[in-house]
């Protein structure tokens, strides 16, 4: 079968997540990524003598000599190119309609920060999180707007190179990497039919604390770029990937409309025995293991249904997810997380389920140990999945959409009237009063929470606290 394309590029600048996005497309059997084969310094990657057969000084005297070998290597080739690499094949490959074009962007201000830190620090891979080494830098207004120019020039240059030509461009943002559908759909677009299970796991992201955390003088910065309201500058970071609604995990009443949509580690125990009295049946005579195509025949059969969700203080959730899914992970993902982190992580945990001699001294170590681990896990600084029960809600919110938002988003400290009052709506004026269920923790949190252990959550859920106006936990 004939290719769509004889090679492909990936235009792309330093700090963008290329080299992350190289090893994604190297991932497929049918592609292959030559690093930067026209970096004017060296040939594909720091200290190769050759690529494909050609030497630097080879490409020099003629770079088209690399270009054809590129055509015909076995499998679908290409390269990264970026702005400063070689000019001589830029018009060849831009007005090459058999050349796949892969255009990689990433916000300046992010990845001039990146490129300064990289430059200050000597790393710039990772593929550790042990290992990270940190830095704040300085910003050099007049620097950074040189640094956006040459950026701005050359995306338009390609921009009009494509219009002109009637080519088009498979575009890749920096916060698209994470999404395995995005990788796939690139193969479809490159001609292959092939997935890939899963992401990369080897690199990690570098830098993931907000800009402010990064630059020494981040209020030049802000004065700077005050007009420049583009950049979006105190954003948080959000290095999660999108999350799908979870459907199977819906919990509806065979009575009452009401459709329960969890959050992972939340108060689910309270809210499924809450709605098991209203259907006055035992929990598990609940609906549950929905399908898409099961959910739209419950929500038919139930007119004037309402859906909901129930969120919990980031504190207590992750101190839940904590001591339900680690310490006491007796079998299967979660003790393998568990044994992991022990192993390579080096957590202070129990090799097995705390027993009677199990500390709240040990038991505040480990967590606050555990706490540093969904920093970097969910910056996306770690080989471990980012696990449903330890995400943040406002993710999780978010792939509800996919479906439909909830019609009632409950705080669990509010429970107790918000829940008989959306009973109410449907019609159930005799709705019980929900119950406060034991979690049966080894340790309360009421034990070992402490100022530290609040710092540390708002640091990773600054998302939650701002979206759902959480205040400290105690």
């Amino acid at each position: 079968m004939s290719r769509a394309f004889d090679y492909f590029v990936v235009f792309a600048e330093m700090r963008t997540g290329s080299n992350f996005l190289e090893a994604n497309i190297n991932g497929f059997e049918g592609l292959q990524c030559l690093g930067e084969a026209f970096n004017p310094h060296f040939i594909g990657y720091p200290n190769k003598d050759d690529c494909l057969g050609v030497t630097l000084e080879q490409r020099v005297a003629d770079p088209h000599v690399l270009i054809d070998k590129v055509k015909d290597n076995e499998v679908l080739s290409g390269f990264r190119y970026f702005h400063d690499h070689e000019p001589r094949v830029l018009n060849t490959i831009l007005n090459d309609p058999r050349c796949a074009k892969i255009v990689l962007t990433r916000n300046p201000l992010d990845s001039y920060v990146s490129w300064k830190i990289a430059q200050e620090t000597g790393q710039w891979k990772l593929t550790d999180v042990r290992r990270r080494r940190e830095s704040k830098v300085k910003f050099d207004g007049p620097e950074f707007r040189r640094h956006v120019e040459e950026l701005q020039d050359f995306q338009v240059t390609l921009m009009r190179a494509l219009q002109v030509s009637g080519q088009t461009a498979f575009y890749v943002a920096y916060e698209d990497l994470q999404d395995i559908q995005v990788m796939n759909g690139l193969a479809r677009f490159l001609g292959l039919n092939e997935d890939l299970p899963e992401l990369n796991q080897k690199l990690k992201r570098q830098n993931p604390s907000p800009l402010s955390e990064k630059v020494s003088n981040f209020g030049e910065v802000t004065l700077a770029l005050a007009d420049l309201d583009r950049f979006n500058l105190n954003r948080t970071p959000n290095f999660e990937p999108r999350r799908g609604a979870a459907v199977p995990s819906y919990v509806a009443c065979a009575v009452a409309p009401l459709l329960y949509l969890p959050m992972r580690s939340g108060p689910q125990a309270a809210v499924t025995q809450w709605m098991a009295q209203m259907d006055r049946v035992e929990p598990d005579g609940l609906i549950q293991s929905f399908s898409q195509k099961s959910l739209r025949q419950w929500k038919k059969a139930h007119k004037g249904h309402r859906s909901f969700t129930v969120i919990r203080h980031p504190v207590a959730r992750v101190h839940a997810a904590f001591c339900e899914c680690i310490l006491a992970a007796e079998q299967g993902v979660y003790k393998k997380i568990r044994n992991t982190l022990r192993r390579v992580y080096k957590m202070p945990f129990p090799k097995d389920p705390p027993g009677a001699d199990y500390t709240a001294e040990a038991h505040k170590a480990g967590f606050i140990a555990f706490l540093g681990f969904v920093k970097a896990n969910l910056a996306g600084q770690t080989g471990l999945r980012q696990d449903a029960h330890w995400v943040s809600q406002i993710t999780a919110m978010q792939g509800f959409a996919d479906l439909a938002l909830p019609d009632m988003i409950v705080r669990e400290d509010e429970m107790m009237s918000y829940l008989p009052a959306l009973a109410m709506q449907v019609g159930r004026m005799d709705a019980p009063d929900p119950q406060v269920v034991d979690p049966g923790h080894p340790v309360a949190l009421e034990e070992i929470y402490d100022h530290e252990i609040e710092k540390l959550c708002q640091e990773i859920y600054k998302r939650d606290y701002i979206a759902f106006g959480f205040e400290a936990w105690a």
